[in-house]
């Protein structure tokens, strides 16, 4: 099960919510990476520096592109939901699709779609406390080294082991070589 962010949980993220924040770094610590619908980005983004939280968030994120064959799913959905909030109707179609839980402020519109489509969602609010979420191996992803770094995970490779020639040259124990005598003489005769 992955787990895909409607607007709310990127609001909650952008104001700097910690358990939405807690929530979201240990997705990536489970090396999850969370879905966000292009739309809902579109919904959430205002620009400028102020969202520097927000990009962060985006950036330990798989923001899913809206295709052309998606978008008449979408618009297929919408007219069977009859709701008029395509942002919902593609955070609903695409959390139905992966079969993910969505993280959402405002449920009642995404179940509602979901009824439409004969299923039903799993829904977290971005404030409460972090679910269990079951990690199959078909859902887990690798994350790159900027989502883990952007989401503040450490971790990755172990620091390889120290040998001599990492060490500065005052550690080196032993006699230090010497030139062999009369060495720089032909460099420094008096005329």
């Amino acid at each position: 099960m992955g787990v895909t962010y409607d607007t709310g949980a990127l609001i909650a993220a952008d104001r700097g919510e910690r358990r939405m924040w807690a929530r979201h770094r240990a997705l990536l610590a489970r090396r999850e990476v969370p879905t966000v619908p292009a739309p809902v980005v579109a919904q959430s983004w205002r620009g400028g520096g102020r969202q520097a939280q927000l990009a962060r968030l985006l950036a330990g994120c798989d923001v899913e592109a809206l295709d052309d064959g998606q978008a008449r799913a979408v618009g297929s959905l919408a007219a069977r939901a009859a709701a008029s909030d395509i942002v919902d109707v593609c955070i609903a179609g695409g959390a139905i699709r992966r079969h993910d839980l969505v993280v959402s402020s405002g449920a009642d519109g995404i179940q509602a779609i979901a009824a439409a489509a004969g299923r039903h969602l799993e829904i977290g609010h971005p404030d409460l406390a972090t679910p269990t979420l079951r990690s199959a191996p078909h859902t887990a992803r690798h994350l790159s080294r900027k989502q883990r770094l952007a989401a503040g995970v450490r971790g990755g490779r172990a620091p390889r082991p120290a040998t001599d020639a990492d060490r500065p040259l005052a550690a080196h124990t032993g006699p230090v070589p010497r030139p062999a005598p009369g060495y720089f003489d032909h460099r420094h005769r008096p005329e």
